[in-house]
């Protein structure tokens, strides 16, 4: 059928108001998805200045994904000219931003707004911005993500300390650190790239360690002038490389729900790497003591190299306070420092808070998530009519790229959307009951992964039980691209009287 006759059937049909939450990879996704289902009237409210999300928020120095460039990308906006076999943050910012500027959802967007509440009144969304403004949209569409509010430890004396004080995500670039000794809490991801940054170009670098990491080695080449040409004359060149990396990620899951093989050759290639540290006790406290995936892996080319330097310590001893001139470890030492970086993660566990949420009949988000977020297919809510999360919880996130996580959820938002514009219903949602056997055959699962092996991390929920999906990230997108089944849905009728876009 020509795309001109599409185009005005679907016209002719009701369309929707959707708001979406959040300008970061799955609000870029889902907007895209909107757009290529013929949804072209949507709001994208970004609290921040531009797309990006955690990339914008993130800027700290040494930043690089963990996932290879060609498969940290958009199925539907492939890069050839990525830089790195594994990007660094200001490129894929770069990347982000110029895939929703190339899809026009600048004009979409509101920057510098936030949404502080959102009401469901039995027909719509009623969503309260911090200017004061209420709009009304018919889908709500949280792509909040779940990497955007900083942890800041309560350590007694922090405010006591006159040099610059700055988590990771809040990077102040006006700090110089020419001659400055420079102080690091925190050694997952974040801190193993700071420090790997840093190591020889300040004076002086103490890493603060709670935990030790394991660490998988790789070898972060660059990509030739030829290389990249060829990638952008074979486009199918870079489809086969997102293939190969996505077949490669497959395996690499398996060992993280399954105990077995896979689970064995990552502990003996992450073991292997670490006896390149040729200290014996320096090489004894940056052993883990606990099972490798159990927190989310660690992958660096510097990290090991940096660590045992002359001008990098390593600081095993816990953190009794801070005072005006540096760190006092609980061994009595005080570690002078200039400028004390907080590479202390994220609260994982907020998701679309502190937005205040209120569904039907006058259920709130927090009285719903009392006992820890739980969702239905990381997606829906019960109590919540057409209120859709991206990335929400139990999405499978460890190690696992984003972008596919969000198409995948995008695909089974632009289903339902499609059925309410044909007519077929005015509100859904999932039923208490079906939300219910759904975590419960999570839960049931969850002790044969490897993050329920016995380590603390952000995993966890507040059972102490992993808060992710627990099987294969393979598994999750043949379940959530699949048809949904209607007995696990409460969906009221469609309302007779068509919209136009926009009419509010």
């Amino acid at each position: 059928m020509p795309k001109t006759v599409v185009a005005r059937a679907i016209a002719r049909q009701r369309q929707p108001r959707i708001g979406i939450v959040g300008a970061g990879i799955s609000g870029i996704a889902a907007a895209a998805a909107l757009q290529r289902a013929g949804f072209g009237e949507f709001t994208i409210f970004e609290k921040g200045s531009d797309f990006g999300g955690t990339w914008r928020e993130n800027s700290y120095p040494g930043l690089v994904c963990d996932v290879p460039s060609r498969y940290y990308q958009f199925s539907f906006a492939m890069n050839p000219e990525w830089s790195r076999l594994y990007s660094t943050g200001p490129e894929i910012k770069e990347y982000l931003c110029r895939v929703a500027r190339e899809r026009g959802l600048d004009r979409h967007t509101r920057f510098g707004i936030e949404v502080v509440g959102a009401e469901f009144s039995g027909e719509d969304w009623r969503v309260t911005t911090s200017t004061g403004d209420v709009e009304r949209f018919d889908f709500l569409l949280c792509a909040t993500g779940f990497l955007h509010h900083p942890r800041v430890p309560t350590i007694p004396g922090l405010a006591e300390f006159t040099g610059p004080v700055m988590h990771s995500a809040r990077w102040d670039h006006a700090v110089e650190l020419t001659g400055k000794r420079v102080g690091v809490i925190g050694t997952g991801s974040t801190g193993t790239q700071l420090v790997s940054a840093l190591a020889g170009q300040v004076p002086k670098v103490v890493l603060f360690q709670r935990t030790a990491q394991w660490i998988l080695p790789t070898v972060n080449r660059e990509y030739t002038r030829v290389a990249k040409t060829v990638y952008r004359r074979l486009p199918t060149l870079g489809r086969a490389a997102y293939a190969c990396n996505r077949a490669a990620f497959a395996l690499f899951s398996r060992g993280l729900v399954h105990p077995g093989l896979t689970r064995r050759f990552i502990q003996w290639v992450v073991a292997r790497n670490l006896g390149s540290v040729r200290d014996p006790e320096l090489r004894r406290q940056l052993t883990p003591d606990y099972q490798a995936m159990c927190k989310r892996l660690v992958v660096s080319d510097r990290f090991y190299k940096a660590i045992q330097r002359p001008d990098v310590e390593l600081v095993t001893s816990g953190i009794d306070r801070v005072d005006a001139h540096g760190v006092v470890t609980a061994d009595g030492r005080r570690h002078d420092l200039d400028v004390l970086v907080l590479a202390t993660g994220f609260d994982a566990h907020a998701f679309m808070r502190p937005m205040a949420i209120t569904g039907a009949d006058g259920r709130t988000l927090d009285q719903a998530w009392a006992e820890g977020p739980r969702a239905f297919e990381g997606v829906m809510m019960p109590d919540f009519p057409n209120l859709f999360m991206l990335v929400g919880p139990h999405s499978p996130v460890a190690n696992h790229p984003l972008t596919a996580v969000a198409e995948a959820q995008s695909a089974r938002i632009v289903g339902w959307l499609r059925r309410w514009r044909a007519g077929e219903f005015t509100t859904v949602a999932p039923t208490a009951a079906a939300t219910a056997r759904y975590n419960a055959r999570m839960r049931a699962a969850a002790p044969s992964t490897v993050w329920a092996t016995g380590c603390q991390s952000w995993y966890l929920g507040k059972d102490g039980i992993p808060e992710l999906w627990p099987w294969t990230p393979g598994a999750y997108e043949k379940l959530i691209r699949r048809e949904p089944d209607p007995a696990d849905y409460t969906v009221s009728p469609s309302a007779p009287a068509h919209r136009v876009a926009g009419r509010k």
